[in-house]
This record gives structure tokens, C-alpha cells and sequence, in this order.
């Protein structure tokens, strides 16, 4: 792709950093904003960059947030003993969009993947297992997409909680296998919630 100013190459090289965004669909963009009025681009810069220097992960569940304490771990009327474990705010936007669940969360950051370099040690298990620990817990939910790395963490998790005092559950399968929360439509999320089942059912299924 032959570009006639310097500068626009690199905005689109830029732009097509983004994950599902190829050159031309960065080129298409990139020549989006540069027909906008200017504030409207340093609008959306500053955005960003305020974004970037000021997000903040919760200290109770690791999920982004504003503040210190993210406003599900802050509000008092959820069941703090109901912890649902995610990968990433994604998945937590998708439950809560279904007005099912009203316990918190626990996000881990992603979900072991030796493929891609992703162990244990660089997911946020620690806290939660110490949470069960501290007896602060009566029921985790796993809630990972239905793939082989979500199975795969699920039941590292599960190894390290199986002989505490706490319940296990899991999603129902309303969700397919291998689909991903955040493409569930809010009905099927929020029933797989509400008729979740114990983990150790899924894996006599296995």
C-alpha cells in the first residue's frame, strides 16, 4: 500500500494495531478523522490518553475500574459470598447485562494457554484461592468460555479449592462450546447463570 504522506502511513500502521483491524479498514478510518473537525480528534485523543494514565484495577476482583474498589465490590446489596469467575471485563459486562446475577466477581486476565505462553502464574488465581482460604466465599462460579483453555483453567482453579470449604459451579451449557460470554445473548447468559450446575458434574461428563 503506497502512501503519499509519512505521516498518514504511520497513523494507519498505527491503527491497524488494533486487534480485527487490517490495513485498509485503518486506512478507512484514519481518513474518517481526518475529515472531522480537529476537536473532535484531540477529543478522542485526550480520551485515550486519560484512559490509559488513569484506569485503575479493582483491588477486590481485578476488574477496571475508576476508583480503588469497582462499584460492584463497593455496593453492599450484592452477595459478597457468591464470587463469579471471569476472564476479562468483558465477560462481566455480558452477565451483568442480564440483571441475573447479583453476587461479584473475580477477573482473572485471561485463561491459561501454553500455546500462547500463558501460565498460571500470570492470572489473577492467587487472590481468589486466599479468598477461600480467609472463608470468605461460599460459592465460586466458573464462568469461562466453553474451550479447552477455559476447561483447562476451570479445573487448575478447582485443584486448588476442592478441599476447602466452598461450593463449585459452573455455567450451564446454554452456552455452546466453544462460543465466548460476550457474544451469549443476555437469555441464554442469564439462564445459564441461574441453572448453573456443580463443576463436579462437568467433568464425570468428560
Amino acid at each position: 500500500m503506497e502512501f503519499s504522506s509519512k505521516l498518514l502511513e504511520k497513523a494507519v500502521n498505527e491503527m491497524a494495531q488494533l486487534p480485527g483491524i487490517g490495513k485498509r479498514t485503518a486506512l478507512r478510518l484514519v481518513l474518517h478523522l481526518l475529515k472531522q473537525p480537529k476537536e473532535q480528534t484531540q477529543f478522542l485523543s485526550e480520551a485515550l490518553t486519560k484512559m490509559r494514565e488513569e484506569i485503575k484495577f479493582c483491588k477486590g476482583c481485578h476488574n477496571i475500574s475508576d476508583k480503588e474498589i469497582c462499584e460492584i465490590c463497593a455496593n453492599e446489596k450484592r452477595n459478597h459470598q457468591i464470587i463469579c469467575v471471569v476472564e476479562d471485563v468483558r465477560d462481566v459486562m455480558a452477565i451483568e447485562n442480564t440483571g441475573q446475577f447479583k453476587g461479584i466477581y473475580h477477573v482473572l486476565g485471561g485463561k491459561i494457554s501454553p500455546i500462547d505462553g500463558v501460565g498460571p502464574s500470570q492470572l489473577n488465581i492467587v487472590s481468589l484461592v486466599e479468598k477461600v482460604k480467609a472463608q470468605l466465599v461460599k460459592e465460586i462460579i466458573f464462568a469461562l468460555s466453553s474451550t479447552m483453555e477455559g476447561d483447562t483453567t476451570n479445573f487448575y482453579i478447582y485443584r486448588q479449592i476442592k478441599d476447602l470449604e466452598v461450593k463449585t459451579s459452573t455455567i450451564a451449557r446454554g452456552i455452546a462450546v466453544g462460543d465466548e460470554l460476550e457474544y451469549a445473548d443476555e437469555i441464554t447468559l442469564g439462564r445459564s447463570i441461574l441453572n448453573r450446575i456443580p463443576f463436579e458434574n462437568t467433568m464425570k461428563n468428560n
